[in-house]
């Protein structure tokens, strides 16, 4: 129990942390003023702009301090208050910006981590059953390729080939077609950030494959007659799964990032599109936001690695 408690104070400083770092280089980096009223807000000579610059800082209160401030947004936060948008005519609520496009990210981080983890683990105990083979030289000269590509470059490499001259799938997400319709579209880009992070996860799970297979209990398995089949899927598969998840965990992130160049590439307008609009029209609330919303689910998966490391053995202590 200590453990947990523990486990979850970490988390919420690392929110706190990470919230307090980002409101502050918005508000120290940019004029918040000036992106809700735009040129207005320089133009303090003139009465009814000037009326307009007051009302403007006290509905926002930035006449209060930084951490006051701070405070304020954070309150609303925990209270699902995200603020508006500052730089859209009428300033919608950033709220209604996030439940259109968290669904579209969501699915296609889904989406690639699925295809990642069913690519991965086959190929992994494929390559250890062949290790040091043609063949495994062969897995491993294209795992490297698969991690050194950058993401933009593999992702225009598969639109060209499957979208534009095979016509395999289409060539753009059209937010407006019917439900199966953008789960298709949804492949390709899935499958731009999966092929890297499958790369990543069979290199990994491979190498504790060959070390699970070299201990005793493989060995006597073995002796027993026990198939080489059954052995890789029911003796050393579940114990080389540690380092795998946590690799899982940690690529969460990193498929986070990709999604920004990915979403642009496919044209899909999810959480990355979002904030890469937002921060050049330095958009504070939805910036906000959005690294919040990014920061708590990286948080959330980590929790949950270690709920499934327990799950898989309830020995391990951390």
């Amino acid at each position: 129990m200590n453990y947990w408690l523990q486990r979850i104070g970490l988390a919420i400083l690392s929110l706190l942390a990470v919230s307090a770092l980002t409101f502050g280089a918005m508000n120290v980096l940019g004029d918040p003023l000036f992106n809700i009223l735009g040129p207005v807000a320089g133009d303090t000579s003139n009465p009814e702009s000037l009326e307009k610059i007051n009302a403007a800082k006290a509905e926002y209160h930035l006449d209060d301090p930084l951490p006051v401030r701070y405070v304020k947004w954070l309150g609303g936060f925990v209270r699902g208050d995200f603020g508006v948008q500052f730089s859209t005519d009428g300033q919608p609520p950033v709220a209604d910006l996030l439940k259109e496009r968290i669904p579209r990210s969501l699915m296609l981080l889904v989406m690639a981590q699925t295809f990642a983890v069913l690519i991965s683990i086959p190929w992994a105990l494929w390559a250890a059953a062949k290790a040091n083979k043609p063949v495994d030289r062969g897995s491993t000269l294209m795992t490297f390729m698969l991690i050194a590509i950058p993401s933009f470059a593999l992702g225009i490499l598969l639109k060209y080939l499957f979208a534009i001259k095979l016509s395999w799938f289409p060539q753009n997400f059209v937010a407006s077609d019917p439900f199966w319709e953008r789960m298709y579209a949804m492949v390709l880009p899935a499958l731009t950030l999966a092929l890297p992070a499958a790369a990543v996860y069979q290199r990994l799970l491979r190498t504790d494959l060959i070390t699970t297979l070299q201990e005793d209990f493989i060995l006597m398995a073995r002796s027993k007659g026990v198939s080489r089949r059954s052995v890789l899927f029911k003796h050393a598969l579940r114990p080389s799964l540690f380092s795998f998840i946590t690799v899982f965990a940690i690529n969460t992130g990193a498929l986070i990032g990709g999604a920004l160049v990915v979403e642009q590439i496919y044209l899909i307008p999810g959480l990355g599109s979002a904030i890469t609009e937002a921060v050049a029209r330095e958009d504070f609330p939805v910036v906000l936001a959005i690294v919040m919303l990014i920061a708590f689910a990286f948080v959330l998966v980590n929790l949950v690695v270690d709920v499934i490391y327990t799950l898989i053995d309830p020995r391990v202590h951390r």
